[in-house]
């Protein structure tokens, strides 16, 4: 029976996602201890610091097959720990004691940790995917719409008219700044761990540095230069850069339930019948994806914090912090994979109403356009008298429920320096862009 969101039978494909759940599963963590202690033994194997018979009958029980789950669940309880719950099934399976040479000079933590890592690099993986797609439909967007006028907003209110694709290119700049992180971060975090009790690798007499090299290298890790069973600080750059991705996911969720509202109608979510739908009100049109979104980063934000907490470690075995991790780490990577599944399905199919963009620019009856027309006038009157005047007008315009145009072509003193064309011309949305364009265009050529 699942009490977690995560888990849900439910909720748990609206919240997570399966691939992310199998990383984080007890399976698949599991799994992950047995690759290590075959992978320790084998190395230790080829090193002579084991019997190369012991090696061979280690690995060869080194199935996840072979584990008995009741036994290690109450083991676990009795402990506290999995771990030596898993070496005791190993070396139970192995003929003549041979399993007594299974994880032969490592600690509980130096498991626990490098399985962690593991784990870290296959959700980190799935990251990596989801980002790499959310980019692709991110600049579909931006040069389907590189010209495609919607009003720019400031403090929820009308500014100046950018273009959708601007707008669309802004946010994927900063996913590819997340996969230049991503890039980055995993040769510091993809990093093993192997060194005994107090990480001095003081049970190995000879052939300590060999093994932690040999072992690191069987796994496809970065040897430490150091143990670093009390500082978390990879892990907690792992929840940092997740939380980071979360908030440039609810940007994204954020911008397209405002632009779903009644009133603005300018972009939807993808349609699917019933979707969003209300119990009472049918004519509604919910942004679900959104709300998901928006749920899931806030917790993992809250959970990259539980993180830093975590770096506070006593000595070289802490007494709790360590622990922190176990509970907010999964939790954190999965209730991403849920909102960047949901940003998947928004951005590859979300619906965009041009014409109720250039509907929504027109609304203020060219008010939107004031900006321009100062910058228009200021030459011949001056930017600052400019601005006054303008400012004036638009009042008046305002109050009569007027084009703005038509009370700038009446007023005396502009008509002795512009023409009524002219003033259309600052009025016009479409000239009144700027460098969106090239900015549109110097993002999609950075890809």
């Amino acid at each position: 029976m699942a009490a977690s969101i995560i888990d849900s039978k439910i909720f748990g494909d609206m919240f997570s996602d399966a691939q992310m759940r199998e990383v984080w599963s007890d399976e698949n963590r599991t799994a992950k201890y047995l690759d290590i202690e075959r992978a320790l033994a084998r190395v230790q194997g080829r090193l002579g610091l084991i019997p190369q018979e012991a090696a061979d009958e280690i690995v060869r029980n080194c199935e996840l097959s072979r584990i008995d789950w009741d036994k290690l669940k109450a083991k676990t309880e009795q402990i506290g720990y999995p771990i030596i719950a898993v070496v005791n099934q190993i070396n139970a399976n192995c003929r003549d004691k041979l399993g007594e040479f299974c994880h032969w000079g490592a600690t509980t933590q130096d498991i626990t940790d490098t399985a962690t890592v593991l784990q870290m690099r296959e959700g980190l993986a799935l990251v990596e995917r989801d980002l790499a797609e959310i980019s692709g439909s991110l600049a579909i967007l931006a040069r389907k719409h590189r010209d495609t006028p919607i009003i720019g907003r400031s403090n929820l209110q009308q500014a100046t008219p950018i273009t959708f694709g601007y707008k669309m290119a802004s946010i994927l700049a900063g996913i590819e700044r997340h996969r230049e992180r991503l890039a980055q971060l995993k040769p510091r975090v993809l990093m093993g761990e192997f060194g005994g009790a107090s990480g001095t690798l003081s049970s190995l007499e000879k052939g300590a540095m060999e093994t932690q090299a040999g072992l690191c290298q069987e796994l496809g890790l970065a040897q430490p230069l150091i143990s670093w069973h009390t500082v978390r600080d990879t892990i907690a750059e792992v929840g940092a850069f997740l939380g980071i991705v979360g908030g440039s996911l609810g940007k994204i969720a954020m911008d397209v339930k405002l632009l779903m509202q009644t009133e603005v109608a300018e972009v939807f979510e993808p349609y699917a019948p019933g979707r969003g739908s209300s119990s009472t009100m049918p004519q509604k049109r919910n942004p679900i994806s959104c709300l998901y979104i928006h749920a899931n980063i806030s917790v993992v934000r809250q959970h990259a914090a539980a993180l830093m907490d975590a770096m506070v470690a006593d000595h070289e075995r802490s007494t709790g912090p360590w622990e922190i991790e176990w509970v907010v780490l999964p939790e954190t990577f999965c209730l991403l994979s849920g909102a960047l599944k949901q940003t998947k399905f928004i951005l590859a199919g979300l619906e965009v109403d041009a014409e109720r963009m250039r509907a929504n620019i027109d609304m203020t009856n060219g008010l939107v356009m004031s900006e321009a027309v100062m910058m228009g006038l200021g030459p011949f009157i001056g930017r600052e008298y400019a601005h006054d005047l303008v400012y004036d007008l638009c009042r008046e315009a305002i109050a009569g429920r007027r084009q703005l145009v038509d009370v700038l072509a009446a007023h005396p003193e502009i008509g002795k320096h512009v023409t009524r064309a002219q003033l259309e011309g600052f009025c016009d949305p479409a000239n009144s862009l700027g460098q969106a364009g090239v900015m549109v265009d110097r993002v999609l050529a950075s890809l």
